[in-house]
């Protein structure tokens, strides 16, 4: 069985700590069972690895969070790459292919899809496993998992089983309601309906055979190329709801999605993070500061206050959920993001009518780590070190710098840096437009380089 967690979002609903590059699965918000900061796309990883999942799971994201995965959990984790943004059923496509046609899993193997951020106990993903088996013995298609629901929701969407067996048994699905009214949900929960949390299996041949009857090709490669090609659609529309044989296996215990602040600061250790002051009469707000500058609260119950260098949220914790709604529309450059290397913030940006940009960042390299082997046509940078030792690589130079130092880097050179120790340094870039695909990247990896040619 192939378990492939879904990582994509634009981390609307969880801004200013989420923005395009930093979506809500890697906000290390959450305590780790040891009393480290942890995001949920950790958590999951590391609940995997508690029932034995792991070596056989993938995650499947756009080239965005490619860097942002690696640095949260590893360089070894499997990824999926998707060239571009799409839905649900375009992404599992891409992975179903890959499976076959990269990694080479047979027709008739189970494939489970779930949501990258469940906020679940472990004996969630034993349920999980049993999805094999439910195929097996109903002969369905599709098998999925729906929570037993502790309340009557309007968030959720609704699975509605077929009746004939025990609530507990795997049982046929007779349809499906997305986020009903408070009434209609008291009705569903009445008539055995479940919580639907994203959560399906099938046998990877079926998925293969839908993708031969659209003309779609089986070949990784191929399908790479012709994914612009495909419906933006969710597999829900596209698959799901056109399916008969469809079966749903009832899941009892703790689930929860923390898609909004309200339900996320729920399950946080604490109600305060990073600098500022909560007061006695504000023990029912939750303060989450990434700035360095304080931020104080004085008599005000039921708020959240987040506060990044994306900006800065002020919220009743009941309308918080609103903030998608209310940022509808409105684009900016995301001023943090981590990669594999480590992580930066954007400290200051403008842009000067004479059309000259410059941005100014500071960043942090991890110890034994390396930006890659890049050069830009559209801008200059100058590097002040502020801490720590590296070698760096100036059109086929090498040198060594340490705090103090300072480096210019002029448009076209080549470059990169290694942290010989963890690493802080001020980049400062100058140019006619800052813009990530300026970055021409030459290699990756620092034993690529062959180090002995440039050596001065």
């Amino acid at each position: 069985m192939k378990l492939v967690l879904l990582s994509g979002g634009s981390g609307k609903r969880l801004w200013p700590l989420s923005n395009d590059s930093r979506s809500k699965q890697f906000l290390k918000v959450l305590e780790s069972p040891l009393g480290e900061p942890e995001s949920m796309v950790q958590r999951v990883w590391r609940q995997l690895g508690e029932a034995g999942l792991a070596e056989s799971s993938y995650l499947a994201t756009g080239r965005g969070q490619v860097e942002m995965i690696q640095s949260q959990l590893g360089g070894d984790v499997k990824i999926i790459v998707e060239p571009e943004r799409r839905d649900t059923f375009p992404a599992i496509a891409l992975t179903a292919v890959y499976l076959y046609s990269v990694e080479g899993v047979r027709p008739d193997e189970t494939v489970a899809i779930l949501p990258v951020d469940p906020y679940v106990e472990g004996s969630f993903f034993g349920s999980v496993s049993q999805l094999e088996q439910a195929l097996d013995d109903t002969g369905a298609n599709l098998a999925l998992i729906g929570v037993v629901p502790e309340h009557p929701s309007e968030k959720y969407g609704y699975i509605i089983p077929s009746g004939g067996a025990p609530e507990k048994e795997v049982r046929p699905v007779s349809g499906f309601l997305e986020k009903p009214d408070r009434l209609r949900a008291e009705e569903l929960i009445g008539q055995g309906a479940l919580w639907n949390c994203g959560v399906f299996a099938f046998r990877l041949g079926y998925l293969l055979n839908i993708l031969q009857q659209k003309g779609l090709p089986l070949t990784y490669e191929e399908l790479q190329k012709q994914y612009k090609l495909l419906s933006s659609i969710s597999f829900d529309y596209e698959v799901v709801e056109k399916e008969d044989k469809i079966v749903v296996q009832p899941y009892d215990g703790f689930w929860k999605d923390l898609g909004t602040w309200n339900t996320l600061t729920e399950e946080m250790a604490s109600n305060q993070l990073g600098k500022g002051v909560l007061t006695d009469d504000s023990s029912t707000s939750c303060l989450v500061n990434e700035l360095d500058i304080p931020i104080t609260v004085i008599g005000a119950q039921d708020l959240i206050i987040a506060a990044s260098p994306d900006g800065i949220l002020v919220t009743h914790k009941s309308e918080s959920p609103r903030i998608k709604e209310v940022l509808k529309g409105t684009e900016q450059r995301p001023m943090y993001e981590e990669r594999r290397w480590g992580h930066y913030k954007v400290i200051d940006y403008v842009k000067y009518q004479e059309s000259n940009e410059v941005l100014t960042k500071r960043i942090f390299i991890q110890e034994g780590k390396n930006i890659s082997y890049q050069y830009h046509l559209k801008r200059s940078e100058i590097w002040t070190f502020i801490s720590g030792e590296a070698s760096i690589i100036l059109n086929e130079k090498l040198h060594k710098v340490k705090a103090g130092d300072v480096v210019r880097i002029p448009e076209g050179t080549k470059h990169s840096i290694l942290a010989l120790t963890d690493v802080e340094f001020i980049e400062v870039q100058t140019g006619s437009e800052l813009v990530e695909e300026d970055n021409i990247r030459i290699t990756l990896d620092w034993k690529d380089i062959e180090l002995q040619q440039f050596i001065s």
